[in-house]
């Protein structure tokens, strides 16, 4: 009953989100930060008052590591967000953050010294040739699109090109977060509610860096309307604000759900699961706002997710799972 809970709340939480924050980053270019700053601060309230009991309970984990791990995830959340900044359209932003399988493999080689099969390295093969093939779509976009002198281009493609080393950069330290926090749990054991509050209070001084951005965005908010595509209707300030609190409170749903999912179900159901939230969290986002995605975009993304299954090995799953339905079959009838 958890786990089908904890998919609802992954599909819903974030394939909504993804509407929300859209909405939000096209009527503000520039609102990352404070989106991210938002985000944080709602989930360590939260997980102040309900996990910590109002800061009485001791972490089973040393804060030393949450600090270490809580450094990664900051730098990557923050970058990501801000990588948006850079002429990266959402749907580019969603698929190359698909190769976080990739990235953490890669790493695990390199690290922890692991072998993996053929499959595995074939899924590498497969999900970066399909971040390629749409990264390169995307970069003509940005030369189509673009209109004025060709130094104007030329500074837009290099301002493109910052946003997609900004991507690479948080997809690296994700992955190497993500082989940090493996080897936490093997020592310490699995306190996901623990890690989800300490992964978003502790880096709450760091806003600090950013505190003009996210004061002249919060003064932006207060002020504004935002049209909703293909309705053609402006929302008053009221509204905006609570469309910003529906994008924070369906932002923690996901997070929540994928946390639950860690403790709940192997790691294999729930790579399978975030990876299908991509897949259409990236169709609701093309769909919904008509951003433009060639047939080449389409090749690229179908290469990325059959990697990505490949990788899970989804197949054998389930061809083991109809054997032995057909086993079972057999013994009852004999």
């Amino acid at each position: 009953m958890n786990t089908i809970f904890a998919v609802l709340l992954v599909f819903v939480g974030c394939c909504s989100n993804v509407v929300f924050l859209e909405l939000l980053v096209r009527e503000f270019p520039g609102c990352g930060n404070i989106v991210t700053f938002a985000q944080f601060a709602f989930i360590a309230l939260e997980g102040f008052v309900f996990e910590t009991n109002f800061g009485r309970k001791k972490p089973a984990i040393p804060i030393s590591n949450y600090v270490i791990m809580v450094t990664m995830f900051f730098t990557v959340s923050v970058i990501n967000n801000y990588a948006l900044n850079f002429n990266i359209a959402m749907p580019l932003h969603m698929i190359f953050r698909s190769g976080s399988l990739i990235a953490n493999m890669i790493l695990g080689i390199v690290i922890l010294k692991k072998r993996y099969s053929m499959s595995k390295y074939l899924s590498i093969v497969m999900v970066s040739l399909g971040i390629f093939i749409c990264t390169i779509m995307s970069a003509r976009q940005v030369k189509t699109v673009s209109e004025g002198s060709e130094e104007q281009d030329v500074h837009a493609f290099l301002h493109w090109l910052l946003g997609i080393a900004m991507l690479t950069f948080a997809l690296l330290m994700s992955a190497r977060m993500g082989i940090f926090q493996e080897t936490l749990y093997k020592k310490y054991g699995k306190h996901s509610k623990e890690a989800l509050f300490y992964n978003h209070c502790l880096p709450l001084p760091g806003f600090l860096l950013l505190s003009s951005d996210i004061y002249n965005h919060g003064v932006l908010f207060s002020q504004s309307s935002i049209i909703i595509p293909q309705k053609n209707q402006a929302f008053v300030t009221v509204v905006l604000l609570l469309l910003s609190f529906t994008c924070l409170f369906l932002r923690y749903l996901c997070i929540r759900g994928v946390f639950i999912l860690t403790t709940e179900c192997a790691s294999l159901t729930v790579t399978l699961v975030v990876t299908l939230r991509k897949f259409m969290s990236l169709i609701i986002s093309i769909l919904y706002f008509n951003n433009p995605f060639t047939a080449w975009h389409w090749l690229g993304t179908a290469v990325v997710f059959l990697g990505t299954l490949i990788y899970t090995e989804v197949w054998t799953s389930v061809r083991g799972a109809l054997r032995g339905t057909a086993e079972l079959k057999d013994k009852k009838s004999e």
